[in-house]
């Protein structure tokens, strides 16, 4: 099920974008959804540059700039690349640039873990979104 969420807009920062994000709740625990976008990256011979622990910045840092809300109990983004897929869309378009490395988030608000990415722009960049989506379905389990 997709569900398009504004406030995961805070983990993907950037220029603007067709829509929301794509999202897709996950039937299980945060830890289990992150291990499983890990593995359905990894299994596609891609590498993770980078985790990005955006909920543990949120909660160490919220004194600190005056707010007491909890946004996510836990939140990662995993930034990647695909030399195969960023070779196409820059081939088409070399300011395509402006959107790799790719990423997937998963975040947890109260019981409800949600694993999502970009909604891209129309051309190119579908091959971009057809991946993303591909890894997280493969990670809940469709």
């Amino acid at each position: 099920m997709k569900i398009h969420l504004a406030a995961a807009l805070c983990l993907l920062s950037g220029p603007a974008f067709a829509d929301d994000p794509i999202i897709h709740a996950f039937d299980g625990a945060f830890d289990d959804a992150t291990f499983a976008v890990e593995n359905a990256i990894i299994g596609r011979g891609l590498v993770i540059d980078y985790t990005s622990h955006v909920g543990e910045m949120l909660n160490r840092t919220g004194e600190d700039v005056g707010s007491d809300e909890m946004i996510f109990s836990q939140a990662d983004v995993f930034l990647f690349c695909s030399a195969v897929v960023s070779r196409e869309v820059m081939e088409a378009d070399p300011m395509n640039i402006q959107h790799c490395p790719y990423g997937i988030f998963v975040t947890e608000m109260g019981d409800e873990v949600l694993i999502g990415h970009r909604d891209y722009p129309d051309g190119a960049m579908q091959v971009v979104e057809d991946l993303l989506e591909e890894i997280v379905m493969e990670a809940i389990g469709e």
